[in-house]
């Protein structure tokens, strides 16, 4: 078959055998480190803490944490802290021109700035760790520890387990299969993602009639939209170029007509995980106490099957797809290295005209694709108001199916690459995989 002598090919090469098995062993430390409580917190106490994340938001942002939230686990603020510092810092990279100038310097800015998002992760953490710590004492009564040396010393271990994780990311970046953030949380999602359709199947089925049908239906709707997602990571719109001849010697170079392929969506996944980090900012900043869960804004915002939630959310998404489209793509270099090779878009003059006409095509496929983003991302809640179980109904798009689909065809590409440059078949018959861009990994 196929597929077992495309594991052979990837089994031969030694440089991939070894990424494979790093990634493997450094994703098995992650996930048991998911499973270490917290020193002084008795696990058997965390019922009513995994009840509250059985629903709304808070299910969500266990779903990030790979279950370390709700299991007070020494890793239960996850990797989001350093995806809210990765949001600001391209924000004033946008708004002061000192951060302008480190984004120009090339390697040595790129140092700096991911120097600055480390520091500003240490800072968010210290100010999450102590809210995480109320949350905890909430729902746990009087079986929390409340000296003052527990609050120190546990804020610490949270801030150290979040940066651990991040480091984990890194080495899986520069040692492992590559996009170490992104696959550190699509091993979070995948993780829930057996329990949830066993819980699925087994909900539907108790059912008198027709419970089995409905859930071959649920399957057959959860494929199309994967399908859908994999067209929105993948469709691309193709500006045709046109070379000049050039002859040099007894050569001639150019005069074949070419095609700049644009993303439909550019930016890849970026927007829709930037824009659930905000949304996660007002439980962060609010707290967790029952007077904070009662009011009204919070109950607004910790439903994701409410209006406001929802509508907020779609708008960030359509926002963050503009800026990161505008970041990822430079219509005014692109112009220059076309008219530096003698290319021309046809009808159009090179240079100035060609940038505008480049980025008014982009201004066009961005819309519709930022708008199917949002619609793909607010799915899950459709879903569950359609009588789909809370936690199985977040495979259903948003976040959790956006990433899953991106990060696997990354990972996929990462593994073609290897093979196609030692002269193996890849792993599809066309030999191509298009991956997204945007990745969390860039970080």
């Amino acid at each position: 078959m196929r597929a077992i002598e495309t594991i052979k090919n990837i089994w031969k090469i030694e440089d991939l055998r070894k990424r494979i098995i790093t990634t493997i062993l450094l994703v098995l430390v992650y996930r048991a480190g998911t499973y270490v409580v917290l020193p002084g917190i008795d696990p058997q106490f965390l019922t009513q803490l995994r009840a509250q994340t059985s629903g709304g938001l808070m299910q969500l942002l266990d779903m990030f944490s790979g279950g370390a939230f709700s299991n007070a686990s020494i890793f239960a603020l996850g990797i989001m802290p350093y995806i809210t510092a990765s949001i600001v810092i391209q924000l004033l990279g946008m708004a002061l021109p000192y951060f302008q100038k480190l984004q120009r310097e090339g390697e040595s800015g790129r140092r700096k700035l991911n120097q600055y998002t480390r520091y500003l992760t240490v800072f968010i953490l210290l100010i999450q760790g102590p809210t995480y710590l109320v949350n905890l004492s909430v729902q746990m009564g009087g079986a929390f520890p409340t000296d003052i040396l527990f609050t120190i010393s546990s804020t610490i271990i949270l801030t150290a387990g979040s940066m651990f994780i991040m480091w984990l990311g890194e080495r899986i970046t520069d040692r492992g299969i590559g996009n170490g953030i992104s696959f550190i949380i699509l091993v979070g999602i995948i993780a829930r993602l057996p329990q949830s359709l066993v819980q699925e199947f087994v909900m539907r089925t108790a059912t008198t009639s027709g419970g089995l049908v409905m859930f071959l239906a649920e399957i057959v709707f959860l494929l199309l939209v994967i399908a859908a997602s994999i067209l929105l990571v993948q469709g691309t719109r193709k500006i045709p170029v046109q070379y000049a001849k050039r002859v040099v010697g007894n050569k001639q170079y150019g005069g074949a007509r070419q095609y700049i392929p644009l993303k439909v969506n550019t930016a890849g996944v970026m927007p829709i995980i930037f824009a659930q980090a905000i949304m996660f900012i007002p439980i962060a900043l609010v707290g967790f106490s029952a007077d904070n869960a009662n009011s009204r804004f919070m109950q607004s915002f910790m439903s994701n099957t409410g209006f406001w939630y929802n509508f907020v959310f779609a708008v960030l998404i359509i926002l963050f797809t503009y800026f990161y489209t505008a970041v990822t793509v430079q219509p005014n270099q692109m112009a220059e290295d076309m008219k530096r090779n003698n290319g021309f878009i046809p009808g159009v003059k090179p240079g100035k005209k060609t940038a505008a006409y480049i980025d008014s095509i982009m201004s066009r496929i961005t819309l519709p694709g930022s708008i199917f983003l949002a619609i793909v991302a607010i799915m899950p809640a459709f879903a569950q108001i359609a009588g789909i179980s809370a936690e199985f109904s977040q495979f259903f798009g948003g976040t959790s199916l956006l990433i899953l689909v991106g990060v696997v065809l990354d990972t996929l590409q990462q593994i073609e690459s290897h093979l196609m440059m030692r002269h193996y078949d890849g792993l599809l018959k066309s030999g191509r995989i298009k991956g997204r861009t945007g990745s969390i990994a860039a970080y």
